[in-house]
């Protein structure tokens, strides 16, 4: 992890660095700002010094080195509890199915989008109480 953010530290000054070539190239040339690319290289480096901070501060927070990091580290070592997963749950199938239909019809169709929504609610609630009834009731 700590090699990951190092790496996220570099791609932040490449990024600070060619936005300020970007400008200066820009006004030598044009004499104006060209402020679309200015903009998008400015916003390139600050995803990756906020993910490289992320990054940073989740290895400090965790205490060192994770197990699979480690050179002697055992595939044991790095098996936590990762939590509980719906098994034979066909919902976040039918959810998933649901969320392209929204998106879909983002770009075809805006009518698309309100009955993929009706069939996500239906979905979301169908995942949501799924343990209330039938075979895996608590």
């Amino acid at each position: 992890m700590k090699t990951n953010a190092n790496l996220l530290w570099v791609l932040t000054a490449f990024f600070a660095i060619m936005t300020v070539v970007y400008v200066v190239w820009n006004l030598l040339d044009h004499g104006t700002m060209e402020w679309a690319g200015t903009f998008m290289l400015g916003l390139c480096m600050l995803l990756m010094a906020l993910v490289a901070f992320y990054l940073v501060k989740v290895h400090a927070a965790q205490g060192g080195e994770l197990p699979e990091d480690r050179l002697d580290g055992n595939i044991d070592d790095g098996d936590p509890e990762m939590g509980f997963f719906s098994p034979w749950s066909w919902w976040p199938i039918f959810l998933a199915g649901c969320t392209a239909l929204l998106f879909l019809g983002l770009a075809v169709g805006f009518w698309i989008s309100f009955i993929a929504l009706g069939l996500g609610l239906i979905a979301l609630t169908g995942w949501v109480y799924e343990y209330y009834r039938g075979m895996f009731a608590r």
